[in-house]
């Protein structure tokens, strides 16, 4: 089973795709239909911008953001900052902003970043009482629930390509998270309670494009756990104690972003550019398996960006141009396939039977993929939504370019 333990009395969201980490949530209460003015609990304008999801624990919402400096009235226009990178915290009863805590300031020459990225795209953390901000190569914080901080490390930067991207998780006692940008290709582990470098795991494989955006999954089975990050042209296993390899499987892609998922016994990989393909492979191998332990890929329809939904027993997944599909998880075959419309970044969520894909035009479509998939919604909020959906009780939060929304069930008009 996928490894991603919470106490989820207090910990309902607690990282990037949930207390599952594959978008699978135990609710079958969210709500079905609502509009930008109604099924709306409350909506509050966030400070800054970013496309990392909000995470909730006890009662509180935690969201990263980076703030335009020319948006503070007290500082100067002779700052050389651009960016205050923030980890903002808001009540989840009301959407009150709490705090504004500062981590890392950007500076104005700070590379480029691409038209779809934000300054504050991966998705902050939370394990064990303490909040993990992640800003790829601007730094990494840890964070107290109330907003003291503990430590920040700023000194693993590298020469990013298109800004960052890619979520850290937690084993054990360490922090884990790629760091593939132009020139620098590897899996780190920091101490999660000083923010020490604990190990270093090159690639070891060669890339004329180094880059990729790629959150690990944890896998535990057969008695061992492993660490499953794709990067270019190659995805590998590692054991997250040492940062020692397990397996690997070499492929042609780079700029890799959805995040694996396990289902059937398979791991399942996207390959990001040029064109993508989905990759099934048996995690059970060691060394190179490429030519062993590969059950299956395909290149239908396969997303560069979204991250996939395991359904149990098939696989689900909507490409960046809005067409949803699934596959046997064991065999590859196609079972279905439907135009949604629009276009996605945003990793679905599933509940039950039922799939919400939120496009990046700001539209969740609400997919029925029971016996025989159907479109049972298509909500509309009209802002620019890349960041992907979080859950809180039996509601629905989405970030869109300026805004943060609690969504309920039933008829309440917007409260604020």
């Amino acid at each position: 089973m996928s490894v991603f333990l919470q106490r989820l009395s207090a910990v309902e969201w607690p990282g990037f795709r949930g207390p599952s980490g594959n978008g699978v949530v135990a609710t079958q209460r969210l709500p079905t239909r609502w509009s930008a003015t109604s099924n709306i609990s409350w909506k509050i304008e966030l400070p800054g911008q970013g496309w990392s999801s909000p995470i909730v624990v006890d009662g509180k919402i935690y969201v990263s953001s980076a703030i335009a400096r020319e948006s503070v009235p007290d500082e100067t226009a002779s700052d050389p900052t651009a960016f205050d990178l923030c980890l903002l915290v808001l009540n989840a009863a009301d959407g009150q902003l709490l705090q504004t805590v500062k981590l890392f300031k950007e500076p104005k020459s700070a590379p480029a970043i691409h038209s779809k990225n934000s300054h504050a795209s991966p998705t902050p953390l939370y394990d064990d009482g303490r909040i993990y901000v992640h800003f790829g190569h601007q730094g990494t914080a840890c964070v107290s629930t109330d907003g003291r901080v503990i430590w920040q490390n700023d000194f693993l930067g590298y020469n990013p390509v298109h800004g960052n991207g890619g979520c850290p998780i937690v084993v054990g006692g360490l922090l884990i998270f790629s760091r593939d940008g132009a020139d620098t290709s590897e899996i780190i582990a920091l101490d999660k309670t000083t923010g020490a470098v604990a190990w270093r795991r090159p690639r070891d494989v060669i890339a004329d494009k180094k880059f990729s955006f790629c959150t690990p999954l944890v896998l535990a089975e057969d008695a061992r756990v492993q660490l499953i990050l794709p990067g270019s042209n190659v995805v590998q296993s590692i054991d997250p104690s040492n940062g020692q390899e397990f397996w690997r499987v070499t492929y042609d892609g780079y700029s890799v972003i959805p995040k694996p998922i396990y289902d059937s016994g398979l791991v399942f990989i996207c390959t990001g550019y040029n064109r993508p393909s989905l990759i099934a492979i048996d995690p059970t191998g060691a060394g190179d398996v490429t030519e062993t332990h590969v059950r299956w890929q395909s290149n239908d329809g396969i997303p560069h960006t979204p991250s996939l939904i395991g359904l149990g027993g098939s696989v689900a997944m909507v490409s960046d141009k809005g067409i949803a599909s699934c596959f046997e998880a064991t065999t590859g075959k196609s079972l279905w396939k439907q135009r949604i419309g629009g276009n996605f970044s945003a990793s679905p969520i599933r509940s039950g039977d039922l799939l919400y894909l939120l496009s990046e035009e700001g539209t969740c479509t609400v997919l029925d993929v029971g016996a025989e998939p159907k479109k049972l919604s298509s909500n509309v909020l009209g802002e620019r939504s890349l960041a992907s959906p979080a859950v809180i009780e039996n509601d629905l939060l989405i970030r869109t370019a300026n805004a943060l929304y609690r969504i309920t069930d039933g008829d309440e008009s917007l409260k604020n």
